[in-house]
């Protein structure tokens, strides 16, 4: 497997953050060709000639993902003079797919690790097929998202840029809090999220905002992945941002090989959902000007992040 690299605070550009902060629906492409399982592999032969594709997911009556048929099937059967097989008995079973909630960062991975040129996208709760996204959507999609937040941008800055400047007091700061619930995969990502629109409106600098959001993201997941729950807080001044967060989980019992790139205890079901990479506390070191770490095993964990501009 390829060794994933951490984040580097002082690389970390918007389309990185965009990855973090857009969803695989988003980008997504919901026009979707499909075959049934009892089509021929002989009728095959014109859809992907005629669509000028080269693969497409099979599917049963209900709309349900059950398999991905591909022109290097139909070239096997063509040279064994199986044609009239049917597309069932020749369908790849066992499909690796994306959920249309993930965050694109989990697509990308999931693109590195695997090489594919396009995965089927599935909504979580139905289990039906609801869209195809391949590189070039994410690219595409990532532009259309950069385009429009700079065009966003100056609005926000004219609207809340001197806030800090405007307030007289010796010292300002201002709290957001977030409760996080553990294990509700379908909210995952919405406190990183909300205080990136904060930080946004107040006019703090985009390269900041990265990094806060990207360590408060992995912080989130942390507690979502391997907690009941917790909370997050942020404190921002006019220097310096300050994020909390803590719950009441099993704690971290080496947190030296936590620390490690790619080290992970998330359970296999998660890591099938994309996420628990082992990247999450790394990332946040890599993102954060000082970061405390303390952990109790029984008691739970408190990560403080430090961000100066």
């Amino acid at each position: 497997m390829k060794k994933t690299t951490p984040l580097i605070k002082e690389k970390i550009s918007i389309i990185q953050e965009l990855t973090y902060d857009l969803k695989v629906g988003e980008v997504m492409k919901k026009e979707i060709i499909t075959v049934s399982s009892d089509n021929l592999i002989y009728d095959l032969r014109n859809i992907l000639r005629e669509k000028r594709i080269s693969g497409t997911p099979v599917v049963n009556k209900q709309g349900e993902l059950i398999g991905i048929v591909s022109i290097e099937d139909f070239i096997k059967c063509l040279a064994s003079g199986d044609i009239n097989a049917t597309v069932f008995s020749k369908m790849t079973k066992n499909v690796e797919i994306l959920y249309e909630d993930e965050l694109l960062v989990s697509a990308i991975n999931k693109f590195d690790r695997f090489g594919y040129g396009r995965f089927p996208v599935i909504e979580r709760g139905t289990k039906k097929l609801v869209g195809i996204i391949t590189k070039g959507d994410i690219i595409h999609g990532l532009l259309q998202r950069l385009e429009n937040e700079l065009q966003e941008e100056e609005i926000k800055r004219f609207r809340a840029s001197h806030i800090f400047e405007d307030i007289i007091a010796d010292e300002t700061t201002l709290k957001f809090q977030y409760k996080v619930v553990g294990g509700d995969f379908s909210q995952a990502g919405k406190v990183a999220s909300g205080l990136k629109k904060n930080l946004t409106r107040l006019g703090i600098p985009p390269a900041i905002i990265r990094r806060v959001s990207i360590a408060t993201y992995e912080a989130e997941m942390n507690i979502v992945i391997y907690t009941q729950g917790g909370e997050i807080t942020a404190f921002v001044q006019a220097h310096q941002i300050e994020v909390r967060a803590k719950d009441t989980g099993p704690g971290i019992p080496d947190i030296k090989k936590a620390m490690q790139p790619g080290f992970s205890t998330a359970p296999e079901w998660v890591r099938e959902l994309g996420f628990g990479a082992g990247m999450g506390l790394n990332n946040i070191q890599q993102c954060s000007d000082k970061m405390i770490l303390r952990s109790k095993v029984g008691k739970g964990t408190q990560i403080k992040m430090l961000i100066f501009y």
